[in-house]
């Protein structure tokens, strides 16, 4: 609420404020109003006055006291106590707009200019008083409104505000000076305000316009001075007033004797005639005097002789000059400048002499004045002469002392005189000695008046006055006037003066004189000479006379009274008052002493400003003049007494509830009334019975007293005693106060902390008594107020407090009192608050720590005691440390969320056997609090992480090593050391390995015993603990020394002629060291010799023939192998007779033959025999042996051996030879295996942590070869940056370490054996444990917020279990579009600083880690400068701003579409040119067939010349390979012919699966996931297959078929054939077809040619011809004129070529790994043999086919599923047993090892009426849009032109056949399928599975 005071002050003066009470409540207008705001019971204990003082004068006033009455506030609407209205301020200045208003609850003010809210500006000031508008501007004109309002109404003040410019005033000139009788114009230019009023002032006196001054103009700004006087001068003041407003300018004016003063002049000369000269004169007066020239008394007239000019300079001298400029004689004389204003005259003159004949001009008579002086010049001109000279009556001038005769001639009489001055003068001019000339003038002497002095004595009114004026010489005649100050006398009754005048006198005449004669009178007298005067004053006494008697009169006391007496006369009188005090008769007067309060007025009244009771009695009025007697007049004063209170009570106090009495006590003039008043409401004390008034008189004076019964609070107001009688009023003002115990406070909580809280109250009622304490009481909430806590006698100045020692995180209820002398208060109203959270004061309890591996401890706890939590646990933080030597002693921290009462936590990632200390502490909103005692645990022992150190290996003797070391480092070691294990393996010279064993010691040395002589191991050396085994050393190759060599391993001796035996032997299984020879013995047992004969042969020779033998003798025949260390046992003794005719024998030998794969082998099979034998390879197929062909791969030697190139696993297997003659045959076997890279390990994850991942393996087949190793391969899963680890054989997991937190990896592993790495395993993906951090919504994101800055909490942000890395934020004010950018560490808070006040702020957040980043968006305004809050920006604003966000987010969004749709654009141009280039390179596809074909008769001389088929593809590099067995001719390794034997071995026609795998770098575009087209599933969509791997995978994959036409029986020398492509594209849903193009082949003879211009495969260069010459590899010779090749699909990837494999032992599974996700680029193809009529013509018979594969019965159990779900493949399960219980891969093992030989028959020709078309059916296709046998995909087919154009018809339409084409599309497994009749019939002739040729095209 408000309090206000107003005081009314004038302009000048200055009101000054002293308070003691708090400053802030109190404001000082500047027009003197005081307001008190937030009114408290204490405002009404003071007494307020104003105190002022003149800033002038600096006098000081003081006002008399007010008090407040304070009451309780009660509900209300708004009232305004003081406000404004229409008013005028001018600019520049500063003004206030009071706008006070009272109300319950305090009204909220707004201020409106012109019906709008007030906008923000710096020179609005909104104050509680008002608005302050400093320096105002004319744009602050205007309206303005002052709005109030509360809960309960509002009012309005408004008022117009006029901002003018302020009066600016010009007074011009600013300064003069000039002369008396000047005429001055003064000029005064306002600016500013149109309307204002002219004031002139002259020395502080306002001008009044008389007959010297005028004020002129609209706005009388204009003011002239004529005939300005000496009292004209001083300073001048314009001013220009408008409502109060005055601006004034001054000029200074001085006003001096004018009269003119010649200040520069000429001198004398003598010119010649026609000698020109010039005349200045210069003079200064004021005003500027006017300059005129005379020559000789004769005006100079401005003609062509004579050129004059006259001008003034600045400081006010005029200059005037005469030119003359042809002088002449008449020109000389006396020239004589005369300067004139209207102060008067000056003149000087000076002689001009012009040579020539002197002369004198005509002189004119002189009238002179008696008595002045008087100048006579003789005008002589012409130069020289002598002399001049003045005669009077003959005599030589001068003859007396007033004669004067100046050398230019000049007579001067002085004083000149009638009688002796007047008469004739003679000039003489002596021209020559003798010669003179001379002139006459005659000077008239007049005689001015002489008024004879006179006196006028002093009279009285109605006397009789003469005075007389007498002339007592002077001519004649003579005129004389009378004036009265100043103005002449007119005679007559009117004035009452008679003049009477004579002929020299004058008489002034007076019948009754009055008081008007009293003046100046002057006789004025003139005659032809002068004018004199004479002047005395006539002065009139009058005796004093009452105007007014003194008449008794009343006075009232205390008011003013006038004694009236008024008197006149001349002299004015003098007036006395005189006092006699009583009521009796006078006795003695004194005189009344004047003083302030008693004065006599003008008129001689005597005024009495208080009259008191002292003043009654008699006075008396005396005055007198000097004139007759004096007078005077007594009189008596009365006073009367009006009623007044004399005596009552200022202020009382009284007691709610008891009877209080108010007295009052009045005296004056009987009768008195006495009057109550309460406050302004009178009390009538018959109809309130609560008050009673009696009445009592003591004397003069009456009391009366008021009782109240009881005093309620209402009470505390005002009351009035009026006392009332016929001379006036009087008033008591008594303030009642009742006390009463204060109210209770307004209790209110400022802040609440953990073990605190402020609170602050309002003490709104003390009950009228100060306040002396107050009490606090709190208590828990659920506890009575039995047991409260009290804080008492809080001292009365404070009105908050603090309460401490809380518990945290409690409710509890809290009270107050107050108290004054009265009494205690009732409670407060109840308050219930909740403390905050603190710190835990307790630690987690029951640490235990169990360590669980040897990097990771578990700890388990449960949460502090409950009293000690000090709020909810929200989570703990573990701190653990090493606690070994070399440790920092830092704890590690970790945290976790509290999920119960008892939690549990594993620290991993620790060291290994290492003691660790660990602490808990928990922690809650309010931070963490202490940590439990630290207990320690040691991590398990773990296996060494290091090898030993220092390996060394010595080979002692041929058996026997010593290996020595040294131990480990210690802190590798991870556990106590249980000694050391040596692993050593031999190594074979066909590079197997040997067992690998081991040996346990505690020693670090260990001695080898017992290893094989000469021979390479490999040596390593580990430590071990208690956890196993530790890191191997680096293996340390050793070699054992050289022994005796074993004996051969086997021995042959055959006879070879009547006299020879040819001897063959095996190297020694054991040589023991480097075989230098071999030794053969031959004895003859009955030969009688003693010693054998030895013969010695190379180690390289493994046969010997020994001659010179008998025939028909039997011989003994053994060999021994020789090293350095001797000779070693000899073999088994064998017997040979030699013979004529030998059987056939051989000399090989057979066994077990390793060998890996893609090497050339020879199996020797030597023999001897007479005849020559003959040589037999077969080879074991399940239950037959079948031949071994001769063909590009395989070829048999003249001498027998058995020549296989680029062996595989098919090649593996049992080979017989057989060596035939006629006498006999011999057979040797040998088992041939093919070691192959090992196949693809099964790998799975096992465990993860968050900065590890554990992997677990289970090898694949070894192929053949002991594994050496894993190569293990690993990326963060958005890159393909691969790192490899190398593992040894013996691992089976591995950890992964050092990996970033909360990351998916790919993971992928290849075994490796000596014939190198196999394929890797499928690519697996895991994810390290973590997450990206989020912000706990529980936290404030910001736990401080002023005016300039704001704290973050930056402890609100949850890690996700990985370290926050940085932390990024971005903020900037609402509404604007620059953010400002700030990186901070995880630290606990940030202050963002530097904020503007009053500001809505955005806010971004991102935390980030090796995860990925958290983001928290958040709004906040900072605080007004005093700490207030500002309220949201309103919608409109925000509207706007989402506009603006909308505008910000939608321009990016289009843009980015638009760039996409561009791109989209540009890549689908680029790829039109790209398919158009690969149409138009080069006819991307040929058939070269032979320049000069032959016709079908023609005989074939030598090797079989086949076509050749020519591809050409852009850009591919391709690697064509036979999954079954590849046959290699010559070095070129890629060429096979296949024979017509093959090809007809079934009745049936068959057809072969190549498949082929591209890597085609040009193609790989971003077109859709992968698809493994062979492994489709029947009803399902090929897209959705691993769709998981699909999301995040980058490769890229295309489709495509190629279709192989072959031309028709009658077309078999056509030169084309067509090549139809069509590339299919994975898109989003489905298979789309793209782009289809066909291309053109032809056939191509020249062989040799074609091989040559090959490439390798190995070879960077991608170019068109090379994916057509592997073509022309695998398909050659004349079967591709019969045979149609269809390549079903392919997928082209970017990934490198190095991951695809290129062969397996298992050929099913073989044909389906080509196409797993994990491999480059696949593609397949199928080829159908020839029809039988196109063999019938004679074709050769060594057309290339591939061997077939017979599956047996289990291979069915290895087929896919979805190809076990044919009807045809099951109807062949039911012919079958059912599958055997073993892995698909061991089932391909085991039938690979069943196969039999069988023997190769001759070729059959097929009927062509049982040749059926192959038709693809299965359903599996519906999906792609296939439909049974035909492909709904677009194709171009082009035709080359042909000899038979029916043939070509032909084909066209076997082609395009639903049922009879043999064109197969699909995935790679469809290939395998066959539905015909026919292929049924062969499928079980020969089991299930096509036989088929795979390629793989890298």
């Amino acid at each position: 609420m408000f309090s206000y005071f107003e005081a009314l002050l004038n302009s000048s003066i200055s009101v000054f404020l002293s308070l003691s009470l708090t400053a802030n409540r109190f404001f000082l207008t500047s027009f003197g109003a005081l307001y008190i705001s937030d009114v408290q019971k204490e405002d009404a204990l003071s007494t307020y006055r104003c105190i002022t003082k003149h800033k002038y004068s600096g006098e000081t006033r003081q006002s008399n006291g007010a008090r407040l009455s304070v009451m309780d506030p009660t509900e209300s609407s708004p009232s305004i106590l003081d406000s404004f209205q229409a008013g005028e301020v001018r600019a520049g200045l500063s003004v206030e707009l009071p706008c006070i208003a009272a109300g319950y609850p305090s009204p909220t003010v707004r201020w409106l200019k012109d019906g709008r809210p007030l906008p923000s500006d710096a020179h609005w000031t909104r104050r509680l008083t008002g608005l302050t508008i400093s320096d105002l501007r004319q744009e602050d004109s205007g309206s303005y409104a002052c709005e109030v309002t509360n809960s309960f109404g509002s009012k309005e003040v408004s008022g117009a505000l006029y901002v003018i410019d302020p009066l600016r005033v010009t007074l011009s000139p600013k300064s003069l000076k000039t002369g008396i009788s000047s005429t001055l114009f003064f000029t005064c230019a306002v600016e500013g305000s149109p309307e204002y009023t002219v004031a002139w002032y002259r020395n502080t006196d306002s001008i009044i316009p008389d007959q010297h001054i005028s004020i002129q103009g609209p706005h009388n700004d204009t003011l002239q001075i004529t005939a300005a006087q000496k009292s004209h001068s001083g300073a001048y003041q314009c001013f220009a007033s408008r409502k109060g407003h005055t601006a004034q300018d001054f000029s200074i004016i001085l006003l001096e004797d004018g009269t003119p003063r010649i200040v520069s002049s000429f001198s004398e000369r003598v010119v010649a005639p026609g000698e020109p000269f010039s005349l200045m004169c210069g003079a200064k007066g004021a005003p500027p005097p006017s300059i005129t020239w005379t020559l000789d008394d004769e005006p100079v007239v401005r003609d062509s002789a004579y050129k004059t000019s006259q001008y003034t300079l600045s400081d006010g001298l005029t200059v005037s000059h005469v030119n003359v400029s042809s002088p002449a004689i008449r020109d000389g004389g006396v020239y004589r400048c005369a300067a004139r204003n209207s102060a008067g005259s000056a003149e000087y003159q000076a002689r001009i002499n012009v040579r020539g004949s002197p002369r004198i001009r005509e002189m004119r008579d002189i009238t002179a004045v008696a008595g002045r002086n008087t100048f006579i010049t003789c005008r002589v001109i012409g130069y020289p002469y002598y002399s001049i000279k003045w005669f009077k009556d003959g005599m030589l001038l001068p003859d007396n002392h007033r004669q004067v005769v100046y050398e230019n001639g000049t007579l001067r009489l002085s004083d000149v005189q009638k009688g002796m001055d007047e008469g004739t003068y003679l000039c003489s001019v002596l021209i020559q000695p003798q010669t003179s000339i001379d002139q006459t003038v005659h000077v008239t002497v007049k005689v001015p008046p002489l008024i004879q002095p006179f006196d006028i004595p002093s009279t009285s009114v109605g006397k009789l006055m003469y005075i007389a004026c007498v002339v007592s010489s002077g001519d004649m005649p003579i005129r004389i006037t009378w004036h009265k100050d100043g103005q002449l006398i007119v005679p007559g009754s009117a004035s009452g003066v008679g003049i009477e005048t004579k002929e020299f006198m004058s008489s002034l005449q007076i019948s009754k004189v009055t008081l008007k004669h009293n003046g100046n009178y002057t006789c004025i007298a003139s005659n032809a000479a002068a004018t004199v005067s004479w002047e005395r004053q006539l002065i009139v006494t009058v005796p004093p006379r009452f105007v007014v008697q003194p008449n008794n009169q009343d006075g009232i006391y205390g008011k003013a009274g006038v004694l009236n007496c008024s008197v006149e006369g001349y002299p004015p009188p003098k007036v006395m008052w005189k006092h006699a005090k009583g009521t009796g008769n006078p006795q003695q007067y004194h005189p009344v002493p004047l003083t302030g309060r008693i004065q006599i007025m003008g008129n001689g009244s005597l005024l009495i400003r208080h009259v008191l009771e002292d003043d009654r009695g008699y006075y008396l009025c005396q005055a007198s003049n000097g004139v007759g007697s004096d007078i005077s007049k007594s009189m008596v004063l009365t006073v009367k007494i009006p009623a007044m209170i004399t005596s009552h009570p200022n202020t009382t106090m009284a007691i709610k509830g008891q009877v209080k009495e108010l007295n009052c006590t009045a005296r004056g003039e009987q009768p008195i009334i006495i009057r109550w008043e309460r406050g302004d409401t009178v009390i009538d004390a018959e109809r309130n019975p609560r008050y009673s008034i009696t009445i009592n008189k003591k004397g003069d004076e009456v009391i009366s007293t008021l009782k109240l019964k009881p005093a309620e609070r209402g009470d505390s107001v005002f009351f009035s005693c009026h006392a009332i009688n016929s001379y006036g009023e009087g008033r008591g003002l008594i303030q009642l106060t009742v006390q009463e115990p204060p109210d209770p406070p307004e209790l209110e909580v400022r802040e609440v902390k953990d073990r605190s809280m402020n609170l602050r109250w309002i003490q709104r009622f003390d009950g009228n008594s100060i306040i002396t304490s107050y009490d606090i009481e709190y208590k828990n909430k659920s506890d009575t107020w039995d047991h409260k806590y009290t804080t008492r006698n809080i001292s009365p100045t404070n009105n908050q407090a603090n309460i401490v020692e809380l518990h945290p995180a409690c409710v509890y209820s809290i009270r107050m009192y107050s108290f004054n002398k009265i009494g205690r208060s009732q409670p407060s109203k109840e308050l219930t608050i909740s403390t905050e959270e603190a710190q835990p004061d307790g630690p987690p309890m029951d640490v235990i720590l169990q360590p669980m591996t040897s990097q990771s401890i578990r700890v388990t706890w449960r949460a502090p005691r409950k009293e000690l939590q000090n709020g909810v646990i929200r989570g703990y933080q573990i701190g653990y440390r090493e606690n070994g030597p070399g440790s920092n002693g830092q704890y590690s921290i970790v945290e976790m969320k509290a999920t119960g009462d008892s939690e549990v936590y594993t620290l991993d990632n620790l060291k290994k056997f290492a003691q660790y200390g660990v602490v808990v502490q928990a922690f809650n909103r309010a931070g963490t609090g202490p940590s439990s005692t630290e207990i320690n645990a040691t991590t398990l022992e773990d296996v060494p992480s290091q090898p030993p150190q220092n390996v060394r290996a010595i080979s002692v003797t041929s058996d026997e090593a010593v290996i020595t070391w040294a131990e480990p480092p210690r802190l590798t070691l991870h556990g106590v050391l249980k000694g050391y294990r040596v692993v050593f393996w031999s190594l074979f010279p066909d590079g197997e390995w040997g067992e690998m064993q081991n040996i346990t010691t505690t020693r670090e040395q260990v001695e080898l015993r017992g290893l094989e002589k000469f021979t390479n191991y490999s040596v390593q050396v580990l430590a071990y603990t208690q956890a196993g085994d530790g890191v191997r050393s680096n293996v340390l190759y050793i070699q054992t020394r050289e022994d005796l060599p074993g004996p051969p391993a086997g021995i042959k001796a055959v006879p070879s002629s009547p006299s020879s035996v040819v001897v063959s032997w095996l190297p020694p299984h054991k040589p023991n060291g480097v075989i230098r020879k071999y030794t053969i013995y031959c004895s003859s047992p009955g030969s009688g010799q003693p010693a054998p004969s030895e013969y010695e042969t190379n180690p390289e020779m493994l046969f010997y023939r020994i001659t010179h033998l008998t025939r028909g003798k039997q011989y003994l025949i053994w060999a021994a192998a020789v090293t350095t260390a001797g000779r070693g046992n000899i073999s088994e003794k064998v017997t040979v007779e030699p013979a004529g005719k030998a059987p056939a024998k051989i000399l090989s030998f057979g066994g077990t033959v390793t060998t890996p794969w893609m090497k050339e082998i020879r199996l020797p099979c030597s023999s001897v025999g007479e005849p020559t034998p003959t040589f037999k390879w077969t080879k074991d197929s399940e239950d037959s042996a079948i031949p071994v062909t001769v063909d590009g791969q395989r070829q048999i030697l003249s001498n027998g051996t058995l020549v296989l190139r680029s062996v595989k696993a098919e090649d593996s297997g049992y080979y017989t030879c057989t060596a035939t003659n006629t006498l006999g045959f011999d057979t040797i076997i040998v088992n041939l295996l093919v070691q192959v890279p090992p196949d693809q390990p099964r790998l799975t994850v096992s465990t993860t942590s968050t900065s590890s991942i554990t992997l677990a393996w289970i090898p694949g087949d070894n192929g053949g070869s002991s594994i050496r190793g894993f190569v293990l391969q690993y990326s963060v899963d958005n890159t393909e940056e691969w790192r490899d680890v190398f593992i040894t054989s013996t691992e089976r997991s591995f950890r992964l370490d050092n990996l970033r937190c909360g990351t998916w990896y790919k993971v992928k592993l290849a075994a490796k054996n000596s014939v190198g790495s196999g394929r890797i395993s499928e690519i697996i993906e895991a994810k390290t444990h973590g997450r990206e951090p989020v912000f706990n919504k529980e936290q404030p994101l910001l736990t401080h917020i002023n005016s300039t800055h704001a704290g973050l909490n930056l402890q609100g942000w949850t890690s996700g279990g990985c370290p926050i890395t940085a932390l990024l934020l971005d903020f900037r004010p609402k509404g604007t579009w620059a953010w400002q950018s700030l990186k901070a560490n995880a630290t606990a808070q940030l202050f963002l600083s530097e904020l503007r006040e009053a500001t809505w702020y955005e806010l971004k957040m991102k935390a980030c880690n090796s995860a990925g980043c958290g983001n928290q968006s958040s709004q906040f305004a900072t605080t007004d400068y005093d700490g207030s809050t500002i309220p949201p920006i309103n919608s409109a604003q925000e509207d706007r701003d989402d506009v603006k966000k909308l505008f910000s987010i939608g321009s990016p969004v289009i843009l980015v579409t638009l760039g996409v749709a561009l791109l989209f654009i540009i890549r689908k141009k680029r790829k039109e040119k790209r398919l158009k280039r690969l149409r138009d390179a080069k006819s991307l596809a040929e058939m070269l067939i032979s320049k000069n074909n032959r016709s079908m008769d023609t005989p074939v001389k030598g090797p079989p010349q086949g076509p050749r088929l020519h591809i050409d593809i852009p850009r591919v590099q391709l690697l064509i390979e036979d999954k079954e067995g590849i046959k290699q001719i010559g070095e070129d390794k890629a060429a096979a012919p296949v024979t017509d034997t093959e090809f007809s071995q079934s009745v049936n026609p068959q057809s072969f699966c190549t498949g082929v795998s591209l890597h085609h770098p040009a193609l790989i575009q971003n077109t859709g996931p992968l698809i493994d087209m062979s492994d489709i599933r029947p009803g399902t969509n090929p897209v959705s297959r691993k769709s998981v791997k699909s999301a995040h995978s980058s490769r890229n994959r295309y489709s495509s078929q190629w279709t192989l036409s072959r031309p028709g029986q009658s077309q078999s020398t056509a030169s084309a054939r067509t090549l139809t492509s069509d590339w299919r594209t994975m898109g989003s849903h489905g298979i789309t077809a793209t782009e289809s193009d066909s291309y053109s082949a032809s056939l191509s003879q020249d062989t040799d040619k074609g091989r040559n211009s090959m490439v390798s495969t190995e070879s960077a260069s991608s170019t068109y011809e090379e994916l057509a010459r592997a073509y022309e590899h695998a398909k050659l010779e004349e079967h591709l004129q019969h045979a149609k090749f269809t390549i079903t699909e392919c997928f082209i990837s970017d990934s490198s070529s190095d991951q695809m494999t290129t062969g397996t032992n298992d050929p099913a599974d073989s044909m389906t790994s080509l196409s797993t996700p994990s491999e480059t680029g696949l593609c397949r193809f199928t080829a159908s043999p020839p029809k039988p009529q196109d063999y019938d013509r004679g074709r050769p018979t060594n057309v290339a086919v591939p061997i077939p594969h017979r599956a047996n019965k289990s291979e069915f159990c290895n087929l896919p599923l979805y190809m076990k779900t044919d009807p045809f493949f099951r109807k062949q399960a039911e012919l079958h047993d059912p599958c055997p219980a073993v892995p698909p891969r061991e089932a391909s093992i085991r039938s690979l090892a069943q196969r039999a030989y069988h023997t190769q028959g001759r070729h059959m020709t097929l009927d062509p009426s049982k040749q059926q078309a192959l038709t693809l059916g299965h359903s599996g296709l519906g999906s792609l849009g296939v439909s049974s046998g035909t492909a709904t995909l677009p194709q171009r087919t082009l035709t080359m032109p042909s000899s038979n154009p029916a043939a070509t018809a032909s084909t066209s339409s076997t082609s395009s056949n639903p049922t009879g084409s043999s064109t197969k599309m699909g995935g790679s497994r469809d290939s395998l399928l066959e539905n015909s009749s026919s292929a049924l019939g062969r499928l079980q002739k020969q089991g299930v599975g096509a036989y088929s040729k795979s390629y793989t095209l890298v």
